[in-house]
């Protein structure tokens, strides 16, 4: 007996419209289990916040508190064994001299640039430092760390800072820098004062952060005393179990859609399922990219694109790929920049032609002061032995607000 051929149409229209459903359901993905993923924790970072007002010229500590705090500093990035260390300086206001970085090294270099003279303004405001301490670190993506705070004195408004710091799970901790007893030193406005270490505001600030307090000693007690010479878990010592994700299980869906395919074979509906596989295709999204070109943005978009792509390279270590990017851009952030880049592939000579630039654009700019001082530095001093001058290249400043694109992380 032959069939109807309007009931062999409903069949063969059947046979697509299920097909169709079940190939949607299993390109939608449908899950209904979890899987357990370990989650990976990465030590807590540490940024180093360093009193450089006139009252490190003070000797109680010889033969200065400035060059103790140094050689302090020196200790504690040659020893400290993991996670991301950053540094900044602070007089009247606050500085970054070094973003978070695991190459502790580059930041050693900049130790002898370190210097009341190149603050733009004398001062002591240490809730300017952590508040741009907690800003790096915020910037930075971690959720938790640990700032060190390196001064001889602090007043209720750096206490307020410390609490809040722990507010947002940064930690604080002091070193005291001085001695009780104190010494005379000479101010910026040629007054002789005498500068004393006031250990119960330092406490007081220590406990407000929820972190330790320790007066600078000759060997490493206080930074042992501090937990800084090892990098604490994220988690503050806790381990935060698995993750759970959930598995797509439209593999499940294939075999009666395969059974379907094997119905098609009668008449005309393998025909219909072979267009349904050739037209599926076309639903899917497909990955789109915004154009290359520039003919729709203005000069001030361009410029933010090639510092964005500049501060990406820099950050994957391909400094000639930032310079390329910065060189075009006019500006002093652009000159500043492309000194940071030039610093890092040991060409000082031109890095300071560039950082000059930018000081001529923008006259006293801070970052660029600083960084001038440290490759001057670095080009006087004798290169290593070892023939490593590639891995102790300077890294450039970032500003106060520790927002690029003025200046790409060091």
């Amino acid at each position: 007996l032959l069939a109807p051929a309007g009931r062999h149409a409903g069949v063969g229209l059947g046979v697509l419209l299920c097909g169709w459903t079940l190939a949607v359901l299993a390109l939608a993905g449908p899950s209904w289990r979890q899987l357990a993923q370990p989650l990976w924790q990465a030590p807590a970072p540490l940024v180093v916040a360093l009193d450089l007002s006139s009252r490190v010229r003070a000797s109680d500590l010889p033969p200065s508190r400035l060059l103790q705090a140094r050689a302090k500093l020196a200790t504690l990035l040659r020893e400290r064994r993991n996670g991301e260390v950053a540094l900044l300086v602070y007089a009247d206001d606050a500085f970054t001299v070094a973003p978070l970085t695991s190459d502790r090294a580059n930041v050693a270099l900049y130790l002898d640039a370190l210097d009341p003279n190149v603050m733009p303004r004398d001062g002591q405001r240490a809730a300017r430092a952590l508040e741009a301490a907690v800003l790096l670190l915020q910037q930075s993506g971690a959720r938790q760390g640990d700032i060190l705070l390196i001064t001889d004195r602090t007043d209720a408004a750096d206490r307020a800072a410390a609490a809040n710091a722990l507010a947002q799970q940064m930690r604080v901790s002091v070193l005291g820098l001085g001695t009780p007893a104190g010494a005379a030193y000479r101010g910026d406005d040629g007054q002789i004062e005498r500068a004393q270490l006031e250990e119960a505001g330092l406490r007081a600030l220590a406990a407000a952060g929820g972190g330790e307090y320790a007066r600078l000693t000759d060997d490493d007690a206080d930074l042992r005393a501090l937990g800084v010479l090892q990098a604490r878990e994220a988690g503050g010592g806790r381990t935060q179990g698995q993750s759970l994700s959930w598995l797509d299980e439209g593999y499940w869906l294939l075999p009666p859609l395969m059974l379907l395919a094997l119905l098609a074979f009668r008449r005309r509906a393998l025909a219909m399922l072979v267009g349904l596989g050739l037209l599926l295709p076309l639903g899917l999204p497909q990955p789109v990219q915004a154009a290359e070109g520039s003919w729709w943005r203005r000069a001030d978009q361009q410029d933010q694109q090639r510092i964005a792509a500049g501060v990406d390279a820099y950050r994957q270590g391909d400094f000639a790929a930032a310079q390329e990017q910065f060189t075009p851009l006019q500006n002093a952030e652009g000159r500043y920049n492309l000194g940071n880049a030039l610093a890092r592939q040991g060409q000082y000579d031109a890095a300071i032609a560039a950082y000059d630039q930018a000081l001529a654009l923008r006259p006293g700019m801070p970052d660029a002061v600083a960084n001038r001082a440290a490759v001057e530095a670095a080009r006087k001093r004798k290169p290593p032995a070892s023939g490593s001058q590639g891995q102790s290249q300077p890294k450039p400043g970032q500003p106060p607000s520790g927002q690029p694109p003025r200046s790409p992380p060091q």
